[in-house]
């Protein structure tokens, strides 16, 4: 990790720190856009969170992958509600466009514009106004691009409405088109967008683990901390060697992004993070099933990431056709 970027992941975790704690992400999750807009407006502002991937001509910062990610990784480390994912693939897809449309990126990168991107087979040429649900920020997006069959389109018009889901932390809503515009050729916006979720996944993953080891140094049974039992030892010790393979593969993916590290990374992430996640309600008892406590919101951030995208199993075929050409 660079300086720069090793400075902004602590600029990011001092913020959360001070603005998201669990009531604040419980107050976020109850409100109307479901995310705190003013901790929001205070990322883009004196962060540039939004502005990380814009290119400068555009008033952005012209920024890494790496950069987005890191940024992403410490939003879900603690489980802050935020439109960051979605109006970063937005952006990407928007700056690949034939004519990137400047005023609209301009706006997204301010952070006074929500984005999402549609994941549709069918998007580019399809005819029917038809309606795709469990998209990333739908809900409460400015701007919309659907990203399918090679091609990127975007929706001019569209209507929108909120999704109940199980994860509460990560709104996603249900978007229909009225009205679309070609803009060009996809580069691989779902394989970029496959490493970011991984990066949170990790994020989300290695604080779990720490909240579980701070757990079982505290919890006492039979006059003795849980966690000075060998077999706890030996399984918090095998996530923690689990989530340091899998930061090691996402890092690679952000570092040489291709098909092949994207479903990679997605695969390794989601094993880890859906392992890190059912070990911490085990180890917390009954206590992590209750709303009161976090550990139920990281075990329900696991599985809903494991589906976001498509399903461990959908990048594990995906892999093996990269890896054997067929």
């Amino acid at each position: 990790m660079t300086e720069e970027r090793d400075l902004l992941r602590e600029t990011v975790r001092g913020l959360v720190t001070k603005h998201a704690g669990p009531k604040a992400v419980r107050d976020a999750i109850a409100s109307e856009r479901g995310y705190d807009e003013s901790l929001w407006k205070l990322l883009c502002e004196q962060v540039g969170v939004a502005a990380l991937l814009v290119p400068e001509e555009f008033g952005g910062a012209g920024g890494d992958l790496a950069d987005a990610a890191t940024v992403l990784a410490e939003l879900a480390r603690g489980l802050v509600p935020s439109p960051l994912l979605g109006t970063t693939l937005a952006e990407l897809a928007l700056s690949a466009s034939d004519d990137p449309d400047a005023d609209t990126l301009a706006r997204l990168a301010e952070g006074t514009a929500i984005g999402a991107v549609v994941f549709d087979a069918d998007a580019g040429r399809r005819e029917e106004q038809r309606a795709v649900d469990y998209v990333v920020n739908g809900d409460v997006a400015d701007v919309v691009v659907a990203v399918g069959d090679g091609r990127l389109t975007r929706w001019t018009t569209f209507l929108s409405e909120p999704l109940a889901t199980m994860d509460p932390t990560r709104r996603l809503g249900r978007v229909t088109p009225r009205s679309t515009t070609p803009l060009g050729t996809d580069p691989g916006i779902a394989d970029i967008a496959a490493i970011l979720v991984a990066a949170e996944q990790i994020g989300a993953a290695g604080r779990c683990l720490e909240l579980t080891v701070e757990y079982t140094k505290q919890r006492f049974q039979f006059g003795r901390p849980i966690g000075s039992f060998q077999a706890l030892k030996h399984r918090m010790a095998d996530l923690f060697v689990k989530l340091a393979a899998a930061r090691a593969v996402v890092d690679d993916a952000l570092a040489e992004p291709s098909p092949t590290a994207a479903a990679l990374a997605r695969f390794i992430a989601t094993e880890a993070f859906s392992a890190t996640a059912a070990e911490a309600v085990q180890m917390h008892g009954g206590i992590a099933i209750t709303w009161e406590h976090d550990i139920q919101l990281y075990f329900k951030r696991a599985h809903s990431s494991a589906q976001l995208l498509g399903p461990a199993r959908h990048h594990l075929r995906r892999l093996e056709r990269e890896v054997l050409g067929n």
